[in-house]
């Protein structure tokens, strides 16, 4: 018999340390019938089986209250219930349509799309499945028209009463197998996935009975009811609850490292008027994807196009006004004409400078390491400064000291076009290498403390730096030309090269730089990233992914992913320490040596 004393169930407790093996926080959208929050207790029992740590999410659409809730979490269930209203489909009620909850709709897909946005593992279930697709690109069908198969039965629930079959590849048949014995009860189901998901488990006459995730992520939808199926049921359960685990394991390492990414070409749109500190989908980087994707910093070139042969350096800006990025006051048609690269450049700084000055309070500029790791003690995000093409310095060396005093930590000494200072991966091999200016360049870089940056360098030119640098050489956006044949990666005599300066190179995400032949994907960075490790060491490697440069893969699509990539590199073993290196510590310890010239 249970003893109805407090002390004798709480001294067990108190008699070991830690109180408590750490599990994952599972979130759980409860149902709602008036005036109740309900969940049926198969849900957290199957939570509790699979190793997590059930929480039940009321259906609140206070979207404060739905952030700070996701921040606690590890994985998310979107659990069974009634119908959704069809006008959040843009659609009017079929005659087939049962009972709408509206309550729950608008917290969920909320919930559902923000979720989505911090990359947490999700477990749809019946409508939660429904919730997925009907908030991230996909539709769903009213009620389905079935001959052939009743999708809604009277038997119990925890009965299996039809079949389902898997597709290759997928995450169901990894668990399941070829064939799912399940109990489906719904007249609602997945029309079209969208983009972000693809069908893997269907009834015999068709319907969609599982999605998973086409961005290599963490999350599953199915439309029978695994927690009403005991040992069966549970597999799927300890799946989500395997993935919550990483993700607690990836957020904790994101808290104690210094995440840093070292090429972004985000002031390329500030011509747009963008809004650093909104969630702006015209950019790869903001404030807001900063924080999903618990990236800590990033440092952002003034990118300068190479004129061609003849033709004059022309570039849209906008220029700061009355603390906002504005193009009113500007006609870019005669600004354009007017503009320098030297001026371009400082107007590019100034207008960073701009954006931090507003949001000064999440926000600040960073020119050493030891700033960036203030910042990050203080809880703020850090943008560091850089040139994209030293045609910026306009042939005069004290324009290079100009830029030293704005903070600017690299130079990228050429882009896709022979300069005055080297000839260009793209270019004509106009001189053979580095010209005698560019030998001032690298020299006077090294005695200001500015890393000297070889990406798109031609190969002579790179290895003419190699020579003349007395400082280590970094290439800050560059992959492996043994994976894809391109000029602007890096032969494996060049990444050796790198290591043996002590140098780094950061794999880039621009995807024709990883593969030619399909479409690029996070796993193609990663098998980059694992190729330069193969002939340089973890001691030289990391990443600069030229978002907003065209940079971007599946999986890795803008900053609000960064911790994606860091689920990957923990699939794969990789310890605290080589992802500390990977995610910017080898950059920094160059960093240091070079500003300690």
């Amino acid at each position: 018999m249970t003893p109805f004393n407090l002390q004798s169930h709480l001294d067990p407790l108190y008699a070991r340390f830690p109180q408590a093996e750490k599990k994952p926080v599972i979130g759980l959208t409860a149902n709602f019938a008036t005036p109740e929050a309900t969940l049926v207790e198969a849900y957290y029992n199957q939570v509790v089986a699979a190793g997590g740590t059930p929480v039940i999410i009321p259906p609140l659409a206070d979207k404060e209250v739905i952030v700070n809730t996701l921040e606690q979490l590890d994985g998310l269930i979107l659990t069974g219930g009634a119908d959704f209203n069809p006008l959040w489909s843009d659609e009017q009620p079929l005659p087939g349509l049962h009972r709408i909850n509206a309550r729950r709709d608008l917290p969920e897909l909320l919930i559902t799309q923000l979720a989505y946005d911090r990359n947490i593992p999700i477990l749809g279930i019946c409508r939660g499945i429904q919730a997925l697709a009907m908030t991230l690109g996909g539709n769903i069908v009213q009620d389905i028209e079935s001959r052939t198969v009743k999708h809604t039965q009277d038997a119990d629930r925890n009965l299996p009463t039809h079949t389902v079959s898997t597709v290759d590849h997928s995450i169901l048949r990894r668990i399941y197998g070829e064939t799912v014995y399940v109990n489906s009860f719904h007249h609602q189901a997945v029309g079209q996935t969208g983009p972000r998901f693809r069908v893997t488990a269907t009834a015999p006459d068709g319907v969609v009975e599982a999605i998973e995730s086409t961005e290599h992520r963490p999350i599953v939808g199915v439309q029978w009811h695994p927690e009403c199926l005991e040992d069966e049921g549970l597999k799927i359960f300890q799946w989500l609850t395997d993935q919550a685990r990483n993700f607690h394991a990836a957020k904790q390492l994101h808290n104690r490292l210094l995440t840093l990414d070292t090429h972004v070409d985000t002031p390329m749109f500030f011509h747009q008027g963008i809004h650093f500190d909104q969630r702006d989908e015209r950019i790869k980087v903001d404030l807001q994807k900063m924080t999903e994707g618990r990236q800590d910093a990033v440092i952002m070139a003034a990118y300068l196009p190479q004129p061609k042969m003849g033709e004059q350096f022309s570039q849209k800006v906008a220029y700061p006004v009355n603390s906002q990025l504005s193009t009113l006051n500007f006609q870019f048609s005669t600004l354009n004409s007017q503009l320098s690269p030297f001026t371009y450049a400082n107007l590019i700084f100034d207008q960073i400078e701009q954006i931090v000055k507003t949001n000064n309070r999440y926000l600040s500029i960073a020119r050493t390491p030891a700033d960036l790791y203030e910042d990050k003690r203080k809880g703020r995000r850090s943008i560091m400064l850089a040139i994209e093409n030293g045609l910026a310095l306009e042939h005069d060396l004290a324009n290079l000291r100009h830029f030293a005093q704005r903070g600017i930590v690299y130079m990228t000494l050429c882009h896709n076009g022979d300069n005055d200072i080297c000839d260009s991966a793209r270019g004509c091999n106009t001189h053979q290498g580095i010209t005698q200016f560019g030998e001032k360049v690298v020299s006077e870089m090294n005695r200001l403390g500015i890393m000297v940056d070889l990406s798109h360098a031609a190969e002579k030119s790179f290895y003419d730096a190699i020579d003349i640098s007395a400082t280590p050489i970094v290439c800050s956006h560059s992959n492996c030309r043994a994976l894809c044949d391109h000029p602007r990666n890096l032969t494996d005599d060049q990444l050796r090269a790198l290591a043996r300066q002590g140098g780094v190179a950061q794999i880039t995400l621009y995807p024709g730089f990883l593969r030619k032949d399909s479409k690029a994907s996070i796993l193609d960075a990663v098998a980059h990233l694992e190729h330069a490790i193969s002939v340089m060491g973890i001691d030289h490697v990391g990443i600069g992914t030229d978002f907003d440069g065209d940079g971007g893969v599946t999986g890795f699509n803008h900053s609000g992913e960064a911790i994606n990539f860091t689920l990957h590199l923990l699939r794969r073993k990789y310890s605290e320490r080589d992802i500390q290196k990977i995610w910017g510590g080898n950059w920094l310890r160059v960093m240091t040596n070079v500003q300690k010239k």
